[in-house]
């Protein structure tokens, strides 16, 4: 069977495409196409070209508008003549079967959206059974409704009752019986996957029940924001960091201890703007964590441009999950990486965040969140003691909370332990 994933892609180039709609500006678009070329570049495909076209919505049948087709098409002939080959077009959101199948019937070529880029990032992130079954899952999740498009050529051989030249009314041919199998070979899959996903979480619950009276803290954030190399820091541990989308893809568990104070500290996965149904459906055991979690810790990267959106991405995950109403704390992190562009006195224009000092925005989100926020470099250990001292008061009074005769905890803890 066909496999949509781009494990080739070291050596590919790619071509990226998006609309600008009434709901999606110009801006927001260029900011979406420059994550979506980070997940490219994370995927191992180097991104040549970029296509934007105006529209009130996407279209039905190829998504962007048939000038625009031509014109991506037309440009794919002419580097092929360069002997600049592209190897994939790549489509900003998820597209249909339908859609995809007209696409790729226009242009000749690969043809991925967002959805099945971040997969193929997701199959090459996996390291443990765990998170190869909730990636295969999510996949066939994916895969199901396409498969029709995968199965076009055997269509176009099909005889049978009906194929003569009144058309294709009441065909039956290979086509079809080929695309039934596939889809009861799917959907046989799928349910041996989940019935093993179960079991796998039967086992997890045993080890949460197991892990005693400690304080669970989890860190959550968008991807990429550095949380992984925070955990490294607090656990003393080794956890993979990686300056690429989706570095950490099972959650990781450590027992920490400040000032002779135990708790549990997990890393999650990474949050993204329009993540896809499939994997939050798979990835829903993996996010346990956090659902059990006491306290979340939110990590943001405070240099990056757009902050604020994926904070909103973030909290509005975290409301998907149930999670919303969970003692936490924003921790802005890479301050050592924050720029901002001087206004002259003379301009006259209205300020924007590119605008603000990194102290202004510190007193602007430390009264927005009457104090509960800080500002480090996990990179720099900026401000590094200055944050256990929060998570300790923190969990110290969660404990007392939760856990109100088991205070001589912090007394007879052997740090050893850890």
């Amino acid at each position: 069977m066909k496999e949509f994933v781009i494990s080739e892609a070291q050596t590919e180039t790619a071509v990226l495409v998006a609309i600008i709609s009434p709901q999606q500006n110009e801006r927001k678009t260029n900011e979406y196409l420059d994550e979506l070329e980070f997940l490219a570049e994370t995927a191992g495909a180097k991104t040549v070209k970029r296509f934007t076209q105006r529209l009130d919505g996407a279209s039905s049948v190829t998504y962007i508008g048939k000038g625009k087709l031509q014109e991506i098409k037309e440009y794919i002939q002419r580097e092929a003549e360069e002997e600049r080959e592209v190897g994939m077009v790549i489509f900003d959101d998820e597209l249909s079967a339908k859609q995809m199948r007209n696409i790729e019937k226009e242009l000749q070529i690969k043809i991925l959206d967002r959805t099945s880029l971040i997969l193929d990032i997701f199959a090459m992130r996996a390291q443990t059974a765990h998170a190869k079954t909730q990636v295969e899952l999510a996949q066939n999740r994916y895969m199901l409704p396409r498969l029709q498009r995968l199965w076009t050529h055997l269509e176009r051989q099909g005889g049978g009752s009906g194929s003569g030249k009144g058309g294709s009314v009441g065909l039956r041919g290979p086509g079809e019986t080929q695309l039934e199998m596939d889809r009861r070979i799917i959907l046989n899959r799928m349910s041996l996957l989940k019935q093993q996903l179960a079991e796998i979480d039967k086992q997890k619950t045993t080890q949460r029940k197991n892990r005693g009276r400690l304080i669970r803290v989890a860190l959550v954030g968008y991807t990429n924001v550095g949380k992984s190399t925070l955990m490294n820091l607090l656990a003393k541990s080794e956890v993979f960091a990686e300056n690429k989308l989706f570095a950490t893809l099972d959650t990781t568990v450590r027992k920490v201890i400040i000032e002779n104070l135990p708790f549990l500290l997990s890393d999650t996965v990474g949050f993204i703007r329009k993540l896809p149904t499939e994997l939050v459906e798979s990835f829903k055991s993996t996010l346990d964590e956090v659902r059990e979690a006491d306290l979340l810790l939110h990590i943001v990267d405070i240099s990056h441009p757009d902050f604020e959106e994926q904070i909103q991405v973030v909290e509005r995950t975290l409301g998907d999950l149930g999670c919303s109403d969970k003692p936490g704390m924003i921790i802005f992190n890479k301050i050592d990486a924050y720029t901002y562009v001087e206004k002259d006195e003379d301009d006259l224009t209205p300020r924007t965040k590119e605008n603000v000092t990194l102290p202004e925005l510190m007193n602007t989100w430390m009264g927005k969140m009457n104090g509960d926020c800080i500002f480090i470099s996990a990179r720099e250990r900026t401000n590094l003691e200055e944050l256990k001292s929060i998570i300790y008061n923190k969990v110290r009074e969660l404990h007392v909370q939760k856990y109100p005769y088991n205070d001589f905890l912090y007394q007879t803890y052997d740090t050893e332990e850890q």
